[in-house]
């Protein structure tokens, strides 16, 4: 293992757990020594726990068949043998609150795919090209928790990864209103079709809180530190619609947006092709070499055809013009269990590492 960081997985069993053993079956910094769930899957190796249950397109890796999975209530036991952890347990909102506090205090930073603590004035929700800098309420945070190395940064809600990013990369002109009406795929529910036979031929147009997260995380994301706290922006002010569609991987979102300083439509392209991200996350092992990326054709980006733009890490755009209500609208479109999910966690922890947050015990 040389030198490499041991991780556990806390929630193993599910889709963002199998898509985070995926991610890090080969990683350069990160080696996966623990496996752990719900007590009902505890005590028995990873193949006998997910049996017929394993959702992505590629196999099992081999490296992870035999490892017995731990009850992540374990705390104790499992701090004690990895150096961080990436929780996806699948719990109601404050017996995950509870336990990913746990894991702290005993000194086991975690990289939560979870909404429990998303809300946390000092607990970090990172997309590291974007508010990185937000990484430094850790400090705080440890603080409040009494430890040393222990603390709780979150990734954000799938739904918003799609149109937060180009939205970013136009701040200087005070984005004032956005509309987003996003068509998630079925993985964002943990679901594949096998599992989900009442979306075929079928549109859902309720995703249980999706549309409260989709209009508050990005003004966290947007936000300041001031007085050991994230303050959220007070602007702009977002609305949404959030509907389940019959794809198996890749949110797309329809934005509609309002400047206080209208751009032209050259000026928008502009900033995205040319979006800088920080050095620090261009060396990281998953960050897309180019961000966001925009498409002139009529009918790009297209779920199927875009969803793995970047290995799934970056963000299409396209059908940028411009509108009798708001400024302008544009479609864009994220891979939600890649970027909106495990691959965001990853990509969090490879910047908490670069950053020194993320060491061995």
């Amino acid at each position: 293992m040389g030198d490499k960081l041991k991780v556990g997985i806390i929630g193993a069993t599910g889709m963002v757990g199998q898509r985070f053993l995926c991610l890090l079956e080969n990683h350069p910094w990160f080696e996966v020594t623990v496996l752990a769930a719900s007590k009902n899957s505890a005590g028995v190796t990873y193949k006998e726990a997910i049996a017929n249950r394993w959702k992505m397109t590629t196999p099992l890796p081999e490296k992870y068949k035999d490892m017995v999975v731990k009850d992540a209530f374990k705390v104790e036991e499992i701090s004690g043998m990895v150096d961080f952890v990436f929780c996806a347990i699948s719990l109601n909102k404050e017996q995950t609150k509870l336990l990913e506090e746990d894991y702290a205090k005993h000194e086991t930073p975690v990289i939560s795919n979870n909404s429990a603590n998303r809300n946390v004035d000092d607990v970090p929700m990172l997309i590291p090209e974007i508010n990185g800098v937000h990484a430094q309420i850790i400090e705080s945070q440890k603080k409040r928790l009494g430890t040393k190395r222990g603390f709780i940064a979150v990734k954000p809600n799938c739904s918003i990864q799609s149109y937060v990013p180009p939205i970013s990369a136009l701040m200087e002109y005070k984005p004032k209103n956005i509309l987003a009406c996003t068509y998630q795929a079925i993985s964002g529910a943990g679901k594949t079709f096998n599992e989900c036979p009442e979306i075929i031929d079928n549109v859902i147009p309720f995703i249980d809180g999706e549309e409260e997260k989709s209009e508050k995380e990005p003004l966290k994301i947007w936000g300041q530190i001031e007085s050991g706290k994230i303050i959220n922006a007070n602007s702009p002010i977002i609305t949404t619609q959030c509907i389940r569609v019959p794809v198996a991987n890749g949110h797309l979102a329809a934005v509609y947006v309002s400047f206080k300083n209208k751009p032209s439509k050259e000026e928008i392209i502009s900033r995205w092709e040319n979006f800088k991200v920080p050095e620090i996350v261009l060396g990281l092992p998953n960050a897309p070499k180019k961000f966001l990326k925009y498409f002139t054709e009529n009918n790009r980006p297209q779920t199927n055809l875009d969803r793995n733009y970047e290995n799934g890490m970056g963000i299409s755009m396209g059908r940028l013009r411009e509108d009798k209500i708001f400024d302008y609208k544009f479609v864009c479109l994220s891979h939600n269990t890649l970027r909106g999910a495990a691959g965001g966690g990853v990509l969090s922890a490879e910047y908490l590492k670069a950053c020194g947050y993320l060491n061995a015990k």
